[in-house]
């Protein structure tokens, strides 16, 4: 088991972890990012802080059911064509003691300014050893999909403009290069999700996030080839496809009385289903040039993953895994699938069956979950005793090559 500031990391194996590139942190939004983006008519219906009482929030899989309460302090809730979605706690954890987190709302004074200031977010990846990191969205959700939900589809198709305007001018403009934009697409229409690729693409945007699981969300699944269009235009401007989990909302339920820590456990099940799904769904086999990074997935299920894959394709060929896929499944994980890990010690020890150039490490932070600020000794503990080659790979090496980052590999 991995824990924050372990006394047993020796120093000189912390010395060996070299700056990391971050593949998986996330943000809070600040409160201007849409309304100054936004056409007047508009501003009312887009996202928009409003201060509430904190009320009952109920997790359900990745979603939540909540509303404000009628007693105690204000919190802040984001307001989009009157459906209200408060600032949670153990979102922006980073700071807070272990039981001091909690699923409640907050204020932008109680999380750390590094949550959603950009020179404070430096300063915290400074005080972490972090020299880049890419930030996946909050209150959009993973992939952006709250904007799929929203009623009214030209509203939702300038609040993803808006998004990844103020991503790429703002938060990462102002970040000397250290952070890295991610950006969403209009996820109901692959037409326009093509062109904000490659809109983006033109301005050095290297990454999209997208849903792990289109179904999931009730659009058109990645065998339809419905999604062909998007998936050749990331090819075509190296742009990497980022599946985050929770980003198809849903997740794995053994029974409705069950607590929140099973579903917590199985999360990873929707990456291996996702990457299943990918392998035999003829995708990479016709994008060949197309990568795809698997976020806060952890590594230690991705062996038996592609070993069960490749069995089932030799020897249940009745089941039409070969039909798209005409080279064992593993083949296109080895060419186009990278994952990241923080907290999988178990995975490390599979790492020559994972692939030590398919995987990078990450950060989480400010979730609940984040190493954060000893991601360092966190690092060193898991893969410290690897040679520096190995040791670069992972805490960078990968995550530059992948986006095609203007580093070296040994962070000199």
């Amino acid at each position: 088991m991995v824990h924050l500031a372990d006394p047993d990391v020796s120093p000189e194996l912390v010395a060996k972890i070299p700056p990391i590139v971050d593949l998986d942190a996330h943000l809070v939004e600040p409160p201007d990012i849409w309304e100054p983006r936004l056409p007047a008519k508009f501003r009312e219906a887009g996202p928009h802080v409003e201060y509430h009482p904190s009320g009952d929030i109920v997790l359900q899989g990745a979603s939540y059911v909540e509303a404000p309460g009628t007693e105690g302090p204000d919190v802040v809730w984001w307001n989009y064509e009157g459906k209200l979605t408060s600032l949670k706690r153990h979102i922006a954890a980073s700071g807070f003691a272990p039981e001091e987190i909690t699923l409640t709302g907050t204020t932008f004074d109680e999380i750390r300014p590094g949550c959603w200031q950009v020179p404070e977010r430096l300063a915290d990846m400074d005080v972490n050893g972090v020299a880049a990191q890419l930030c996946f969205p909050n209150y959009p959700r993973f992939a952006g999909q709250i904007f799929l939900w929203g009623k009214d589809k030209e509203l939702a198709e300038l609040c993803v403009y808006a998004y990844n305007d103020w991503m790429v001018e703002e938060w990462c403009g102002g970040s000397g290069g250290r952070l890295l934009p991610l950006c969403i697409v209009p996820l109901w229409d692959v037409e326009l999700a093509t062109a904000e690729i490659r809109r983006n693409a033109a301005r050095g945007v290297r990454a999209v996030a997208f849903t792990e699981m289109p179904p999931y969300l009730d659009l058109p699944s990645i065998h339809t080839g419905y999604w062909d269009p998007f998936f050749a235009a990331c090819a075509e401007t190296s742009t990497v496809v980022c599946l985050h989990i929770g980003s198809g909302t849903k997740t794995l339920q053994t029974s409705s009385d069950a607590p929140d820590a099973v579903p917590a456990s199985l999360i990873f099940a929707n990456s291996a289903a996702s990457l299943v799904d990918f392998l035999y769904s003829g995708v990479l086999h016709r994008h060949p040039d197309l990568k795809l990074l698997y976020a806060e997935a952890q590594i230690g299920w991705i062996p038996y993953a592609l070993e069960r894959a490749d069995d089932v394709w030799i020897t249940h060929q009745w089941s039409g895994g070969q039909k798209n896929c005409p080279e064992p499944p593993s083949t296109y994980y080895y060419r186009q699938v990278y994952s990241c890990f923080f907290k999988d010690p178990i995975g490390v020890k599979m790492l020559d069956q994972v692939g030590a150039d398919r995987v990078a490490f990450e950060t989480d932070y400010p979730h609940s979950d984040s190493t954060w600020p000893y991601s360092r000794q966190a690092a060193a503990k898991q893969f410290g005793f690897l040679d520096q080659a190995q040791v670069n790979r992972i805490a960078r090496g990968t995550a530059i090559e992948l986006l095609g980052l203007p580093l070296s590999v040994d962070g000199s």
